[in-house]
């Protein structure tokens, strides 16, 4: 395999992908855009490497993510021989100039979706995901535990902010909408919800401290991000010795219009993937409840998953991963 597998990134092109992946998972469309080439001849690369154990393939739907393999003699390789590639090549440097754009154009059209639905988001998530049940169940974990401070990522309205009040002396919101944080501002006012407050910041990048926060939520975030395990890591640096991260978001599914009408990147999360990113975040004592939200967006039941896991008592150290 390891012979294989050094066949298979010596060829120029292969080795063009397997760096790009290397900031993160990508469809084979992406890939041909980044790379600007057809699609059926990324698709070859592709398939070769995913035989050479080099690239993982994970099935979305009707769509295919491909990311770098994480376990094996090919990934020891391909992660030894990253560091060496030369990201100034002039058909890496323009597959890696793409790759920012695709990014950036991406993230405008999620802002614009965000701001757009903002005024009638709380009705939408409710009838989505059923939000009663998701609430009872966090809210049973904040009541057994102390929580002074408590960070809400990707906080949207706020609504997290009031559901965890009771249970908190200090909540704080972070979202990247300028609506979103007008509507939930307004929103805790009104309640006279004074000792919470929301900022505007990115969940991959937190201008906060480490070790800031008892309690850290991500709720219905991830599936609308390119690169999940980052604002895990990131919210698990946020965390004190003892604190814990509470992660809402959907189980494996096929409803594509969820990513073709309400801008979701991701269709849901597996346990075995959500578990190896809490725990190579330094977190331990993995909790997962599966709950079966009510909702007329698809026409299939979805299934929401609540994971609960807590940080270190000796906090590890932490290693941004690398993101163009």
């Amino acid at each position: 395999m390891l012979l294989t597998a050094l066949k298979a990134v010596a060829e120029s092109t292969r080795l063009t992908i397997v760096a790009v992946l290397g900031k993160g998972e990508l469809s084979v469309n992406d890939l041909a855009h980044v790379l600007g080439q057809s699609q059926p001849r990324v698709s070859r690369h592709l398939r070769l490497l995913v035989e050479a154990g080099v690239l993982e393939r994970h099935q979305e739907g009707a769509h295919a993510l491909y990311g770098l393999a994480r376990a094996g003699t090919s990934a020891t390789l391909v992660h030894q021989i990253l560091p060496l590639v030369d990201e100034t090549e002039a058909d890496l440097a323009n597959a890696l100039v793409r790759l920012v754009r695709l990014r950036a154009q991406r993230d405008r059209e999620a802002a614009a979706y965000f701001e757009r639905v903002a005024t009638d988001w709380d009705e939408f998530r409710d009838r989505m995901v059923g939000e009663s049940v998701v609430e009872a169940s966090i809210i049973e974990r904040l009541n057994a535990r102390t929580t002074h401070d408590l960070l809400d990522l990707g906080t949207g309205t706020g609504r997290m902010l009031e559901v965890a009040a009771p249970y908190t002396q200090h909540g704080l919101g972070v979202d990247l909408s300028t609506e979103m944080l007008r509507i939930a501002r307004a929103k805790l006012q009104s309640v006279g919800l004074n000792h919470c407050h929301v900022r505007k910041g990115d969940v991959n990048a937190l201008n906060l401290p480490a070790g800031s926060a008892d309690v850290a939520i991500l709720h219905h975030v991830l599936h609308y991000l390119d690169h999940p395990a980052i604002a895990v890591a990131e919210a698990a640096r946020t965390l004190r010795p003892g604190g814990q991260l509470i992660v809402v978001d959907f189980a494996p599914h096929n409803a594509a219009v969820l990513c073709t009408q309400y801008a979701h990147r991701r269709m849901g999360f597996s346990q075995q993937e959500m578990c190896e990113w809490l725990e190579a975040a330094g977190l331990e004592d993995v909790q997962i409840e599966n709950l079966q939200g009510t909702n007329d967006v698809v026409d299939d039941g979805l299934t929401i998953s609540v994971w609960c896991a807590t940080q270190q008592q000796s906090t590890p150290s932490y290693h941004r991963l690398g993101v163009a």
